[in-house]
């Protein structure tokens, strides 16, 4: 091949070359000034932070967000300096406004009662608390049991209704922080997370009843149509599971089965008289 024709390719090469290496570094270099350009510095946990906490500046540090910002994300500290942590947050996490109680309004069991609803604390025992087992974050049932006042049918005994369902447990004893791993706790008081309407209702009932939680499984939202049950059920005779599932209902109580009618017999023997009860034959149809 001529030589003259290798020196001009060779020349068409190396400059090629060179304007590549030139294109590629003037738009690395706009391409990484656009992304600095869009990095915003935002608040973030310096460290794991547990639900109730006040933060203060030890807590808190920066990340770097490329992007868009997240909602609610916090640019100051001053901004959080001060609020109570209303969930757990972990270390680099960035720190959002809605994870955080408002100003002014402090950290621990108050900042985490959502609008509109109450803590209403109630009295329990181990047995009550389900051995132990009612934690922040469960889910329980609340039974009252007792004898109503004016108890039209005082016969049927002390009788337990399930007052409220589906009840979230705020607090148990001075702990506000959710067990993941559910383990046991004997507390004497728990605060459960109700509206105005429930939290007289609960009160009243721990006034003048007993209060029983029932654990149940937080996936489970359903509410279940319970009939008030009354002690005679129980010791109602023949098959119990015949008796509960009655279709028999008087004032939304089931209907205790009725004593057998009795006959009284006289017998006499020689000077000697007793008489001897029977139980009334059923009439045929």
């Amino acid at each position: 091949m001529n030589r003259k024709l290798l020196t001009v390719l060779l020349i068409a090469f190396v400059l090629a070359g060179g304007c590549s290496f030139l294109v590629y570094r003037m738009v690395g270099h706009k391409v990484a000034s656009n992304h600095a350009s869009r990095t915003t510095k935002i608040v973030a946990a310096s460290g794991d932070i547990k639900l109730g906490t006040i933060l203060t500046n030890a807590n808190l540090t920066t990340v770097e967000v490329a992007g868009a910002l997240p909602k609610g994300a916090l640019l100051k500290a001053e901004d959080a300096i001060g609020r109570g942590v209303v969930s757990d947050l972990y270390q680099g996490e960035p720190i959002l406004d809605s994870r955080l109680a408002p100003k002014g309004s402090g950290g621990g069991l108050a900042a985490n009662i959502k609008p509109g609803m109450r803590a209403c604390a109630v009295k329990v025992d181990e047995v009550v608390g389900v051995a132990g087992f009612v934690t922040p974050g469960m889910r329980v049932d609340v039974l009252a049991s007792g004898d109503p006042p004016g108890n039209p049918n005082p016969h049927e005994g002390t009788k337990v209704k399930t007052l409220l369902q589906n009840i979230e447990v705020l607090s148990a004893g001075t702990d506000i922080q959710k067990d993941t791993e559910g383990k046991p706790q004997q507390v004497h008081v728990v605060n459960l997370l109700v509206d105005p309407d429930q939290a007289e209702l609960l009160s009243l009932a721990a006034t003048h009843a007993q209060i029983q939680l029932v654990l149940r499984n937080p996936l489970d939202t359903s509410v279940a149509q319970v009939e008030i049950t009354a002690m005679g059920n129980i010791f109602t005779e023949g098959d119990l599971t015949a008796a509960v599932h009655s279709p028999q209902r008087v004032g939304g109580v089931r209907k205790p089965k009725p004593a057998p009618e009795m006959i009284a017999v006289e017998v006499i023997n020689g000077t000697n008289r007793s008489e001897k009860k029977f139980a009334k034959p059923e009439a045929e149809n």
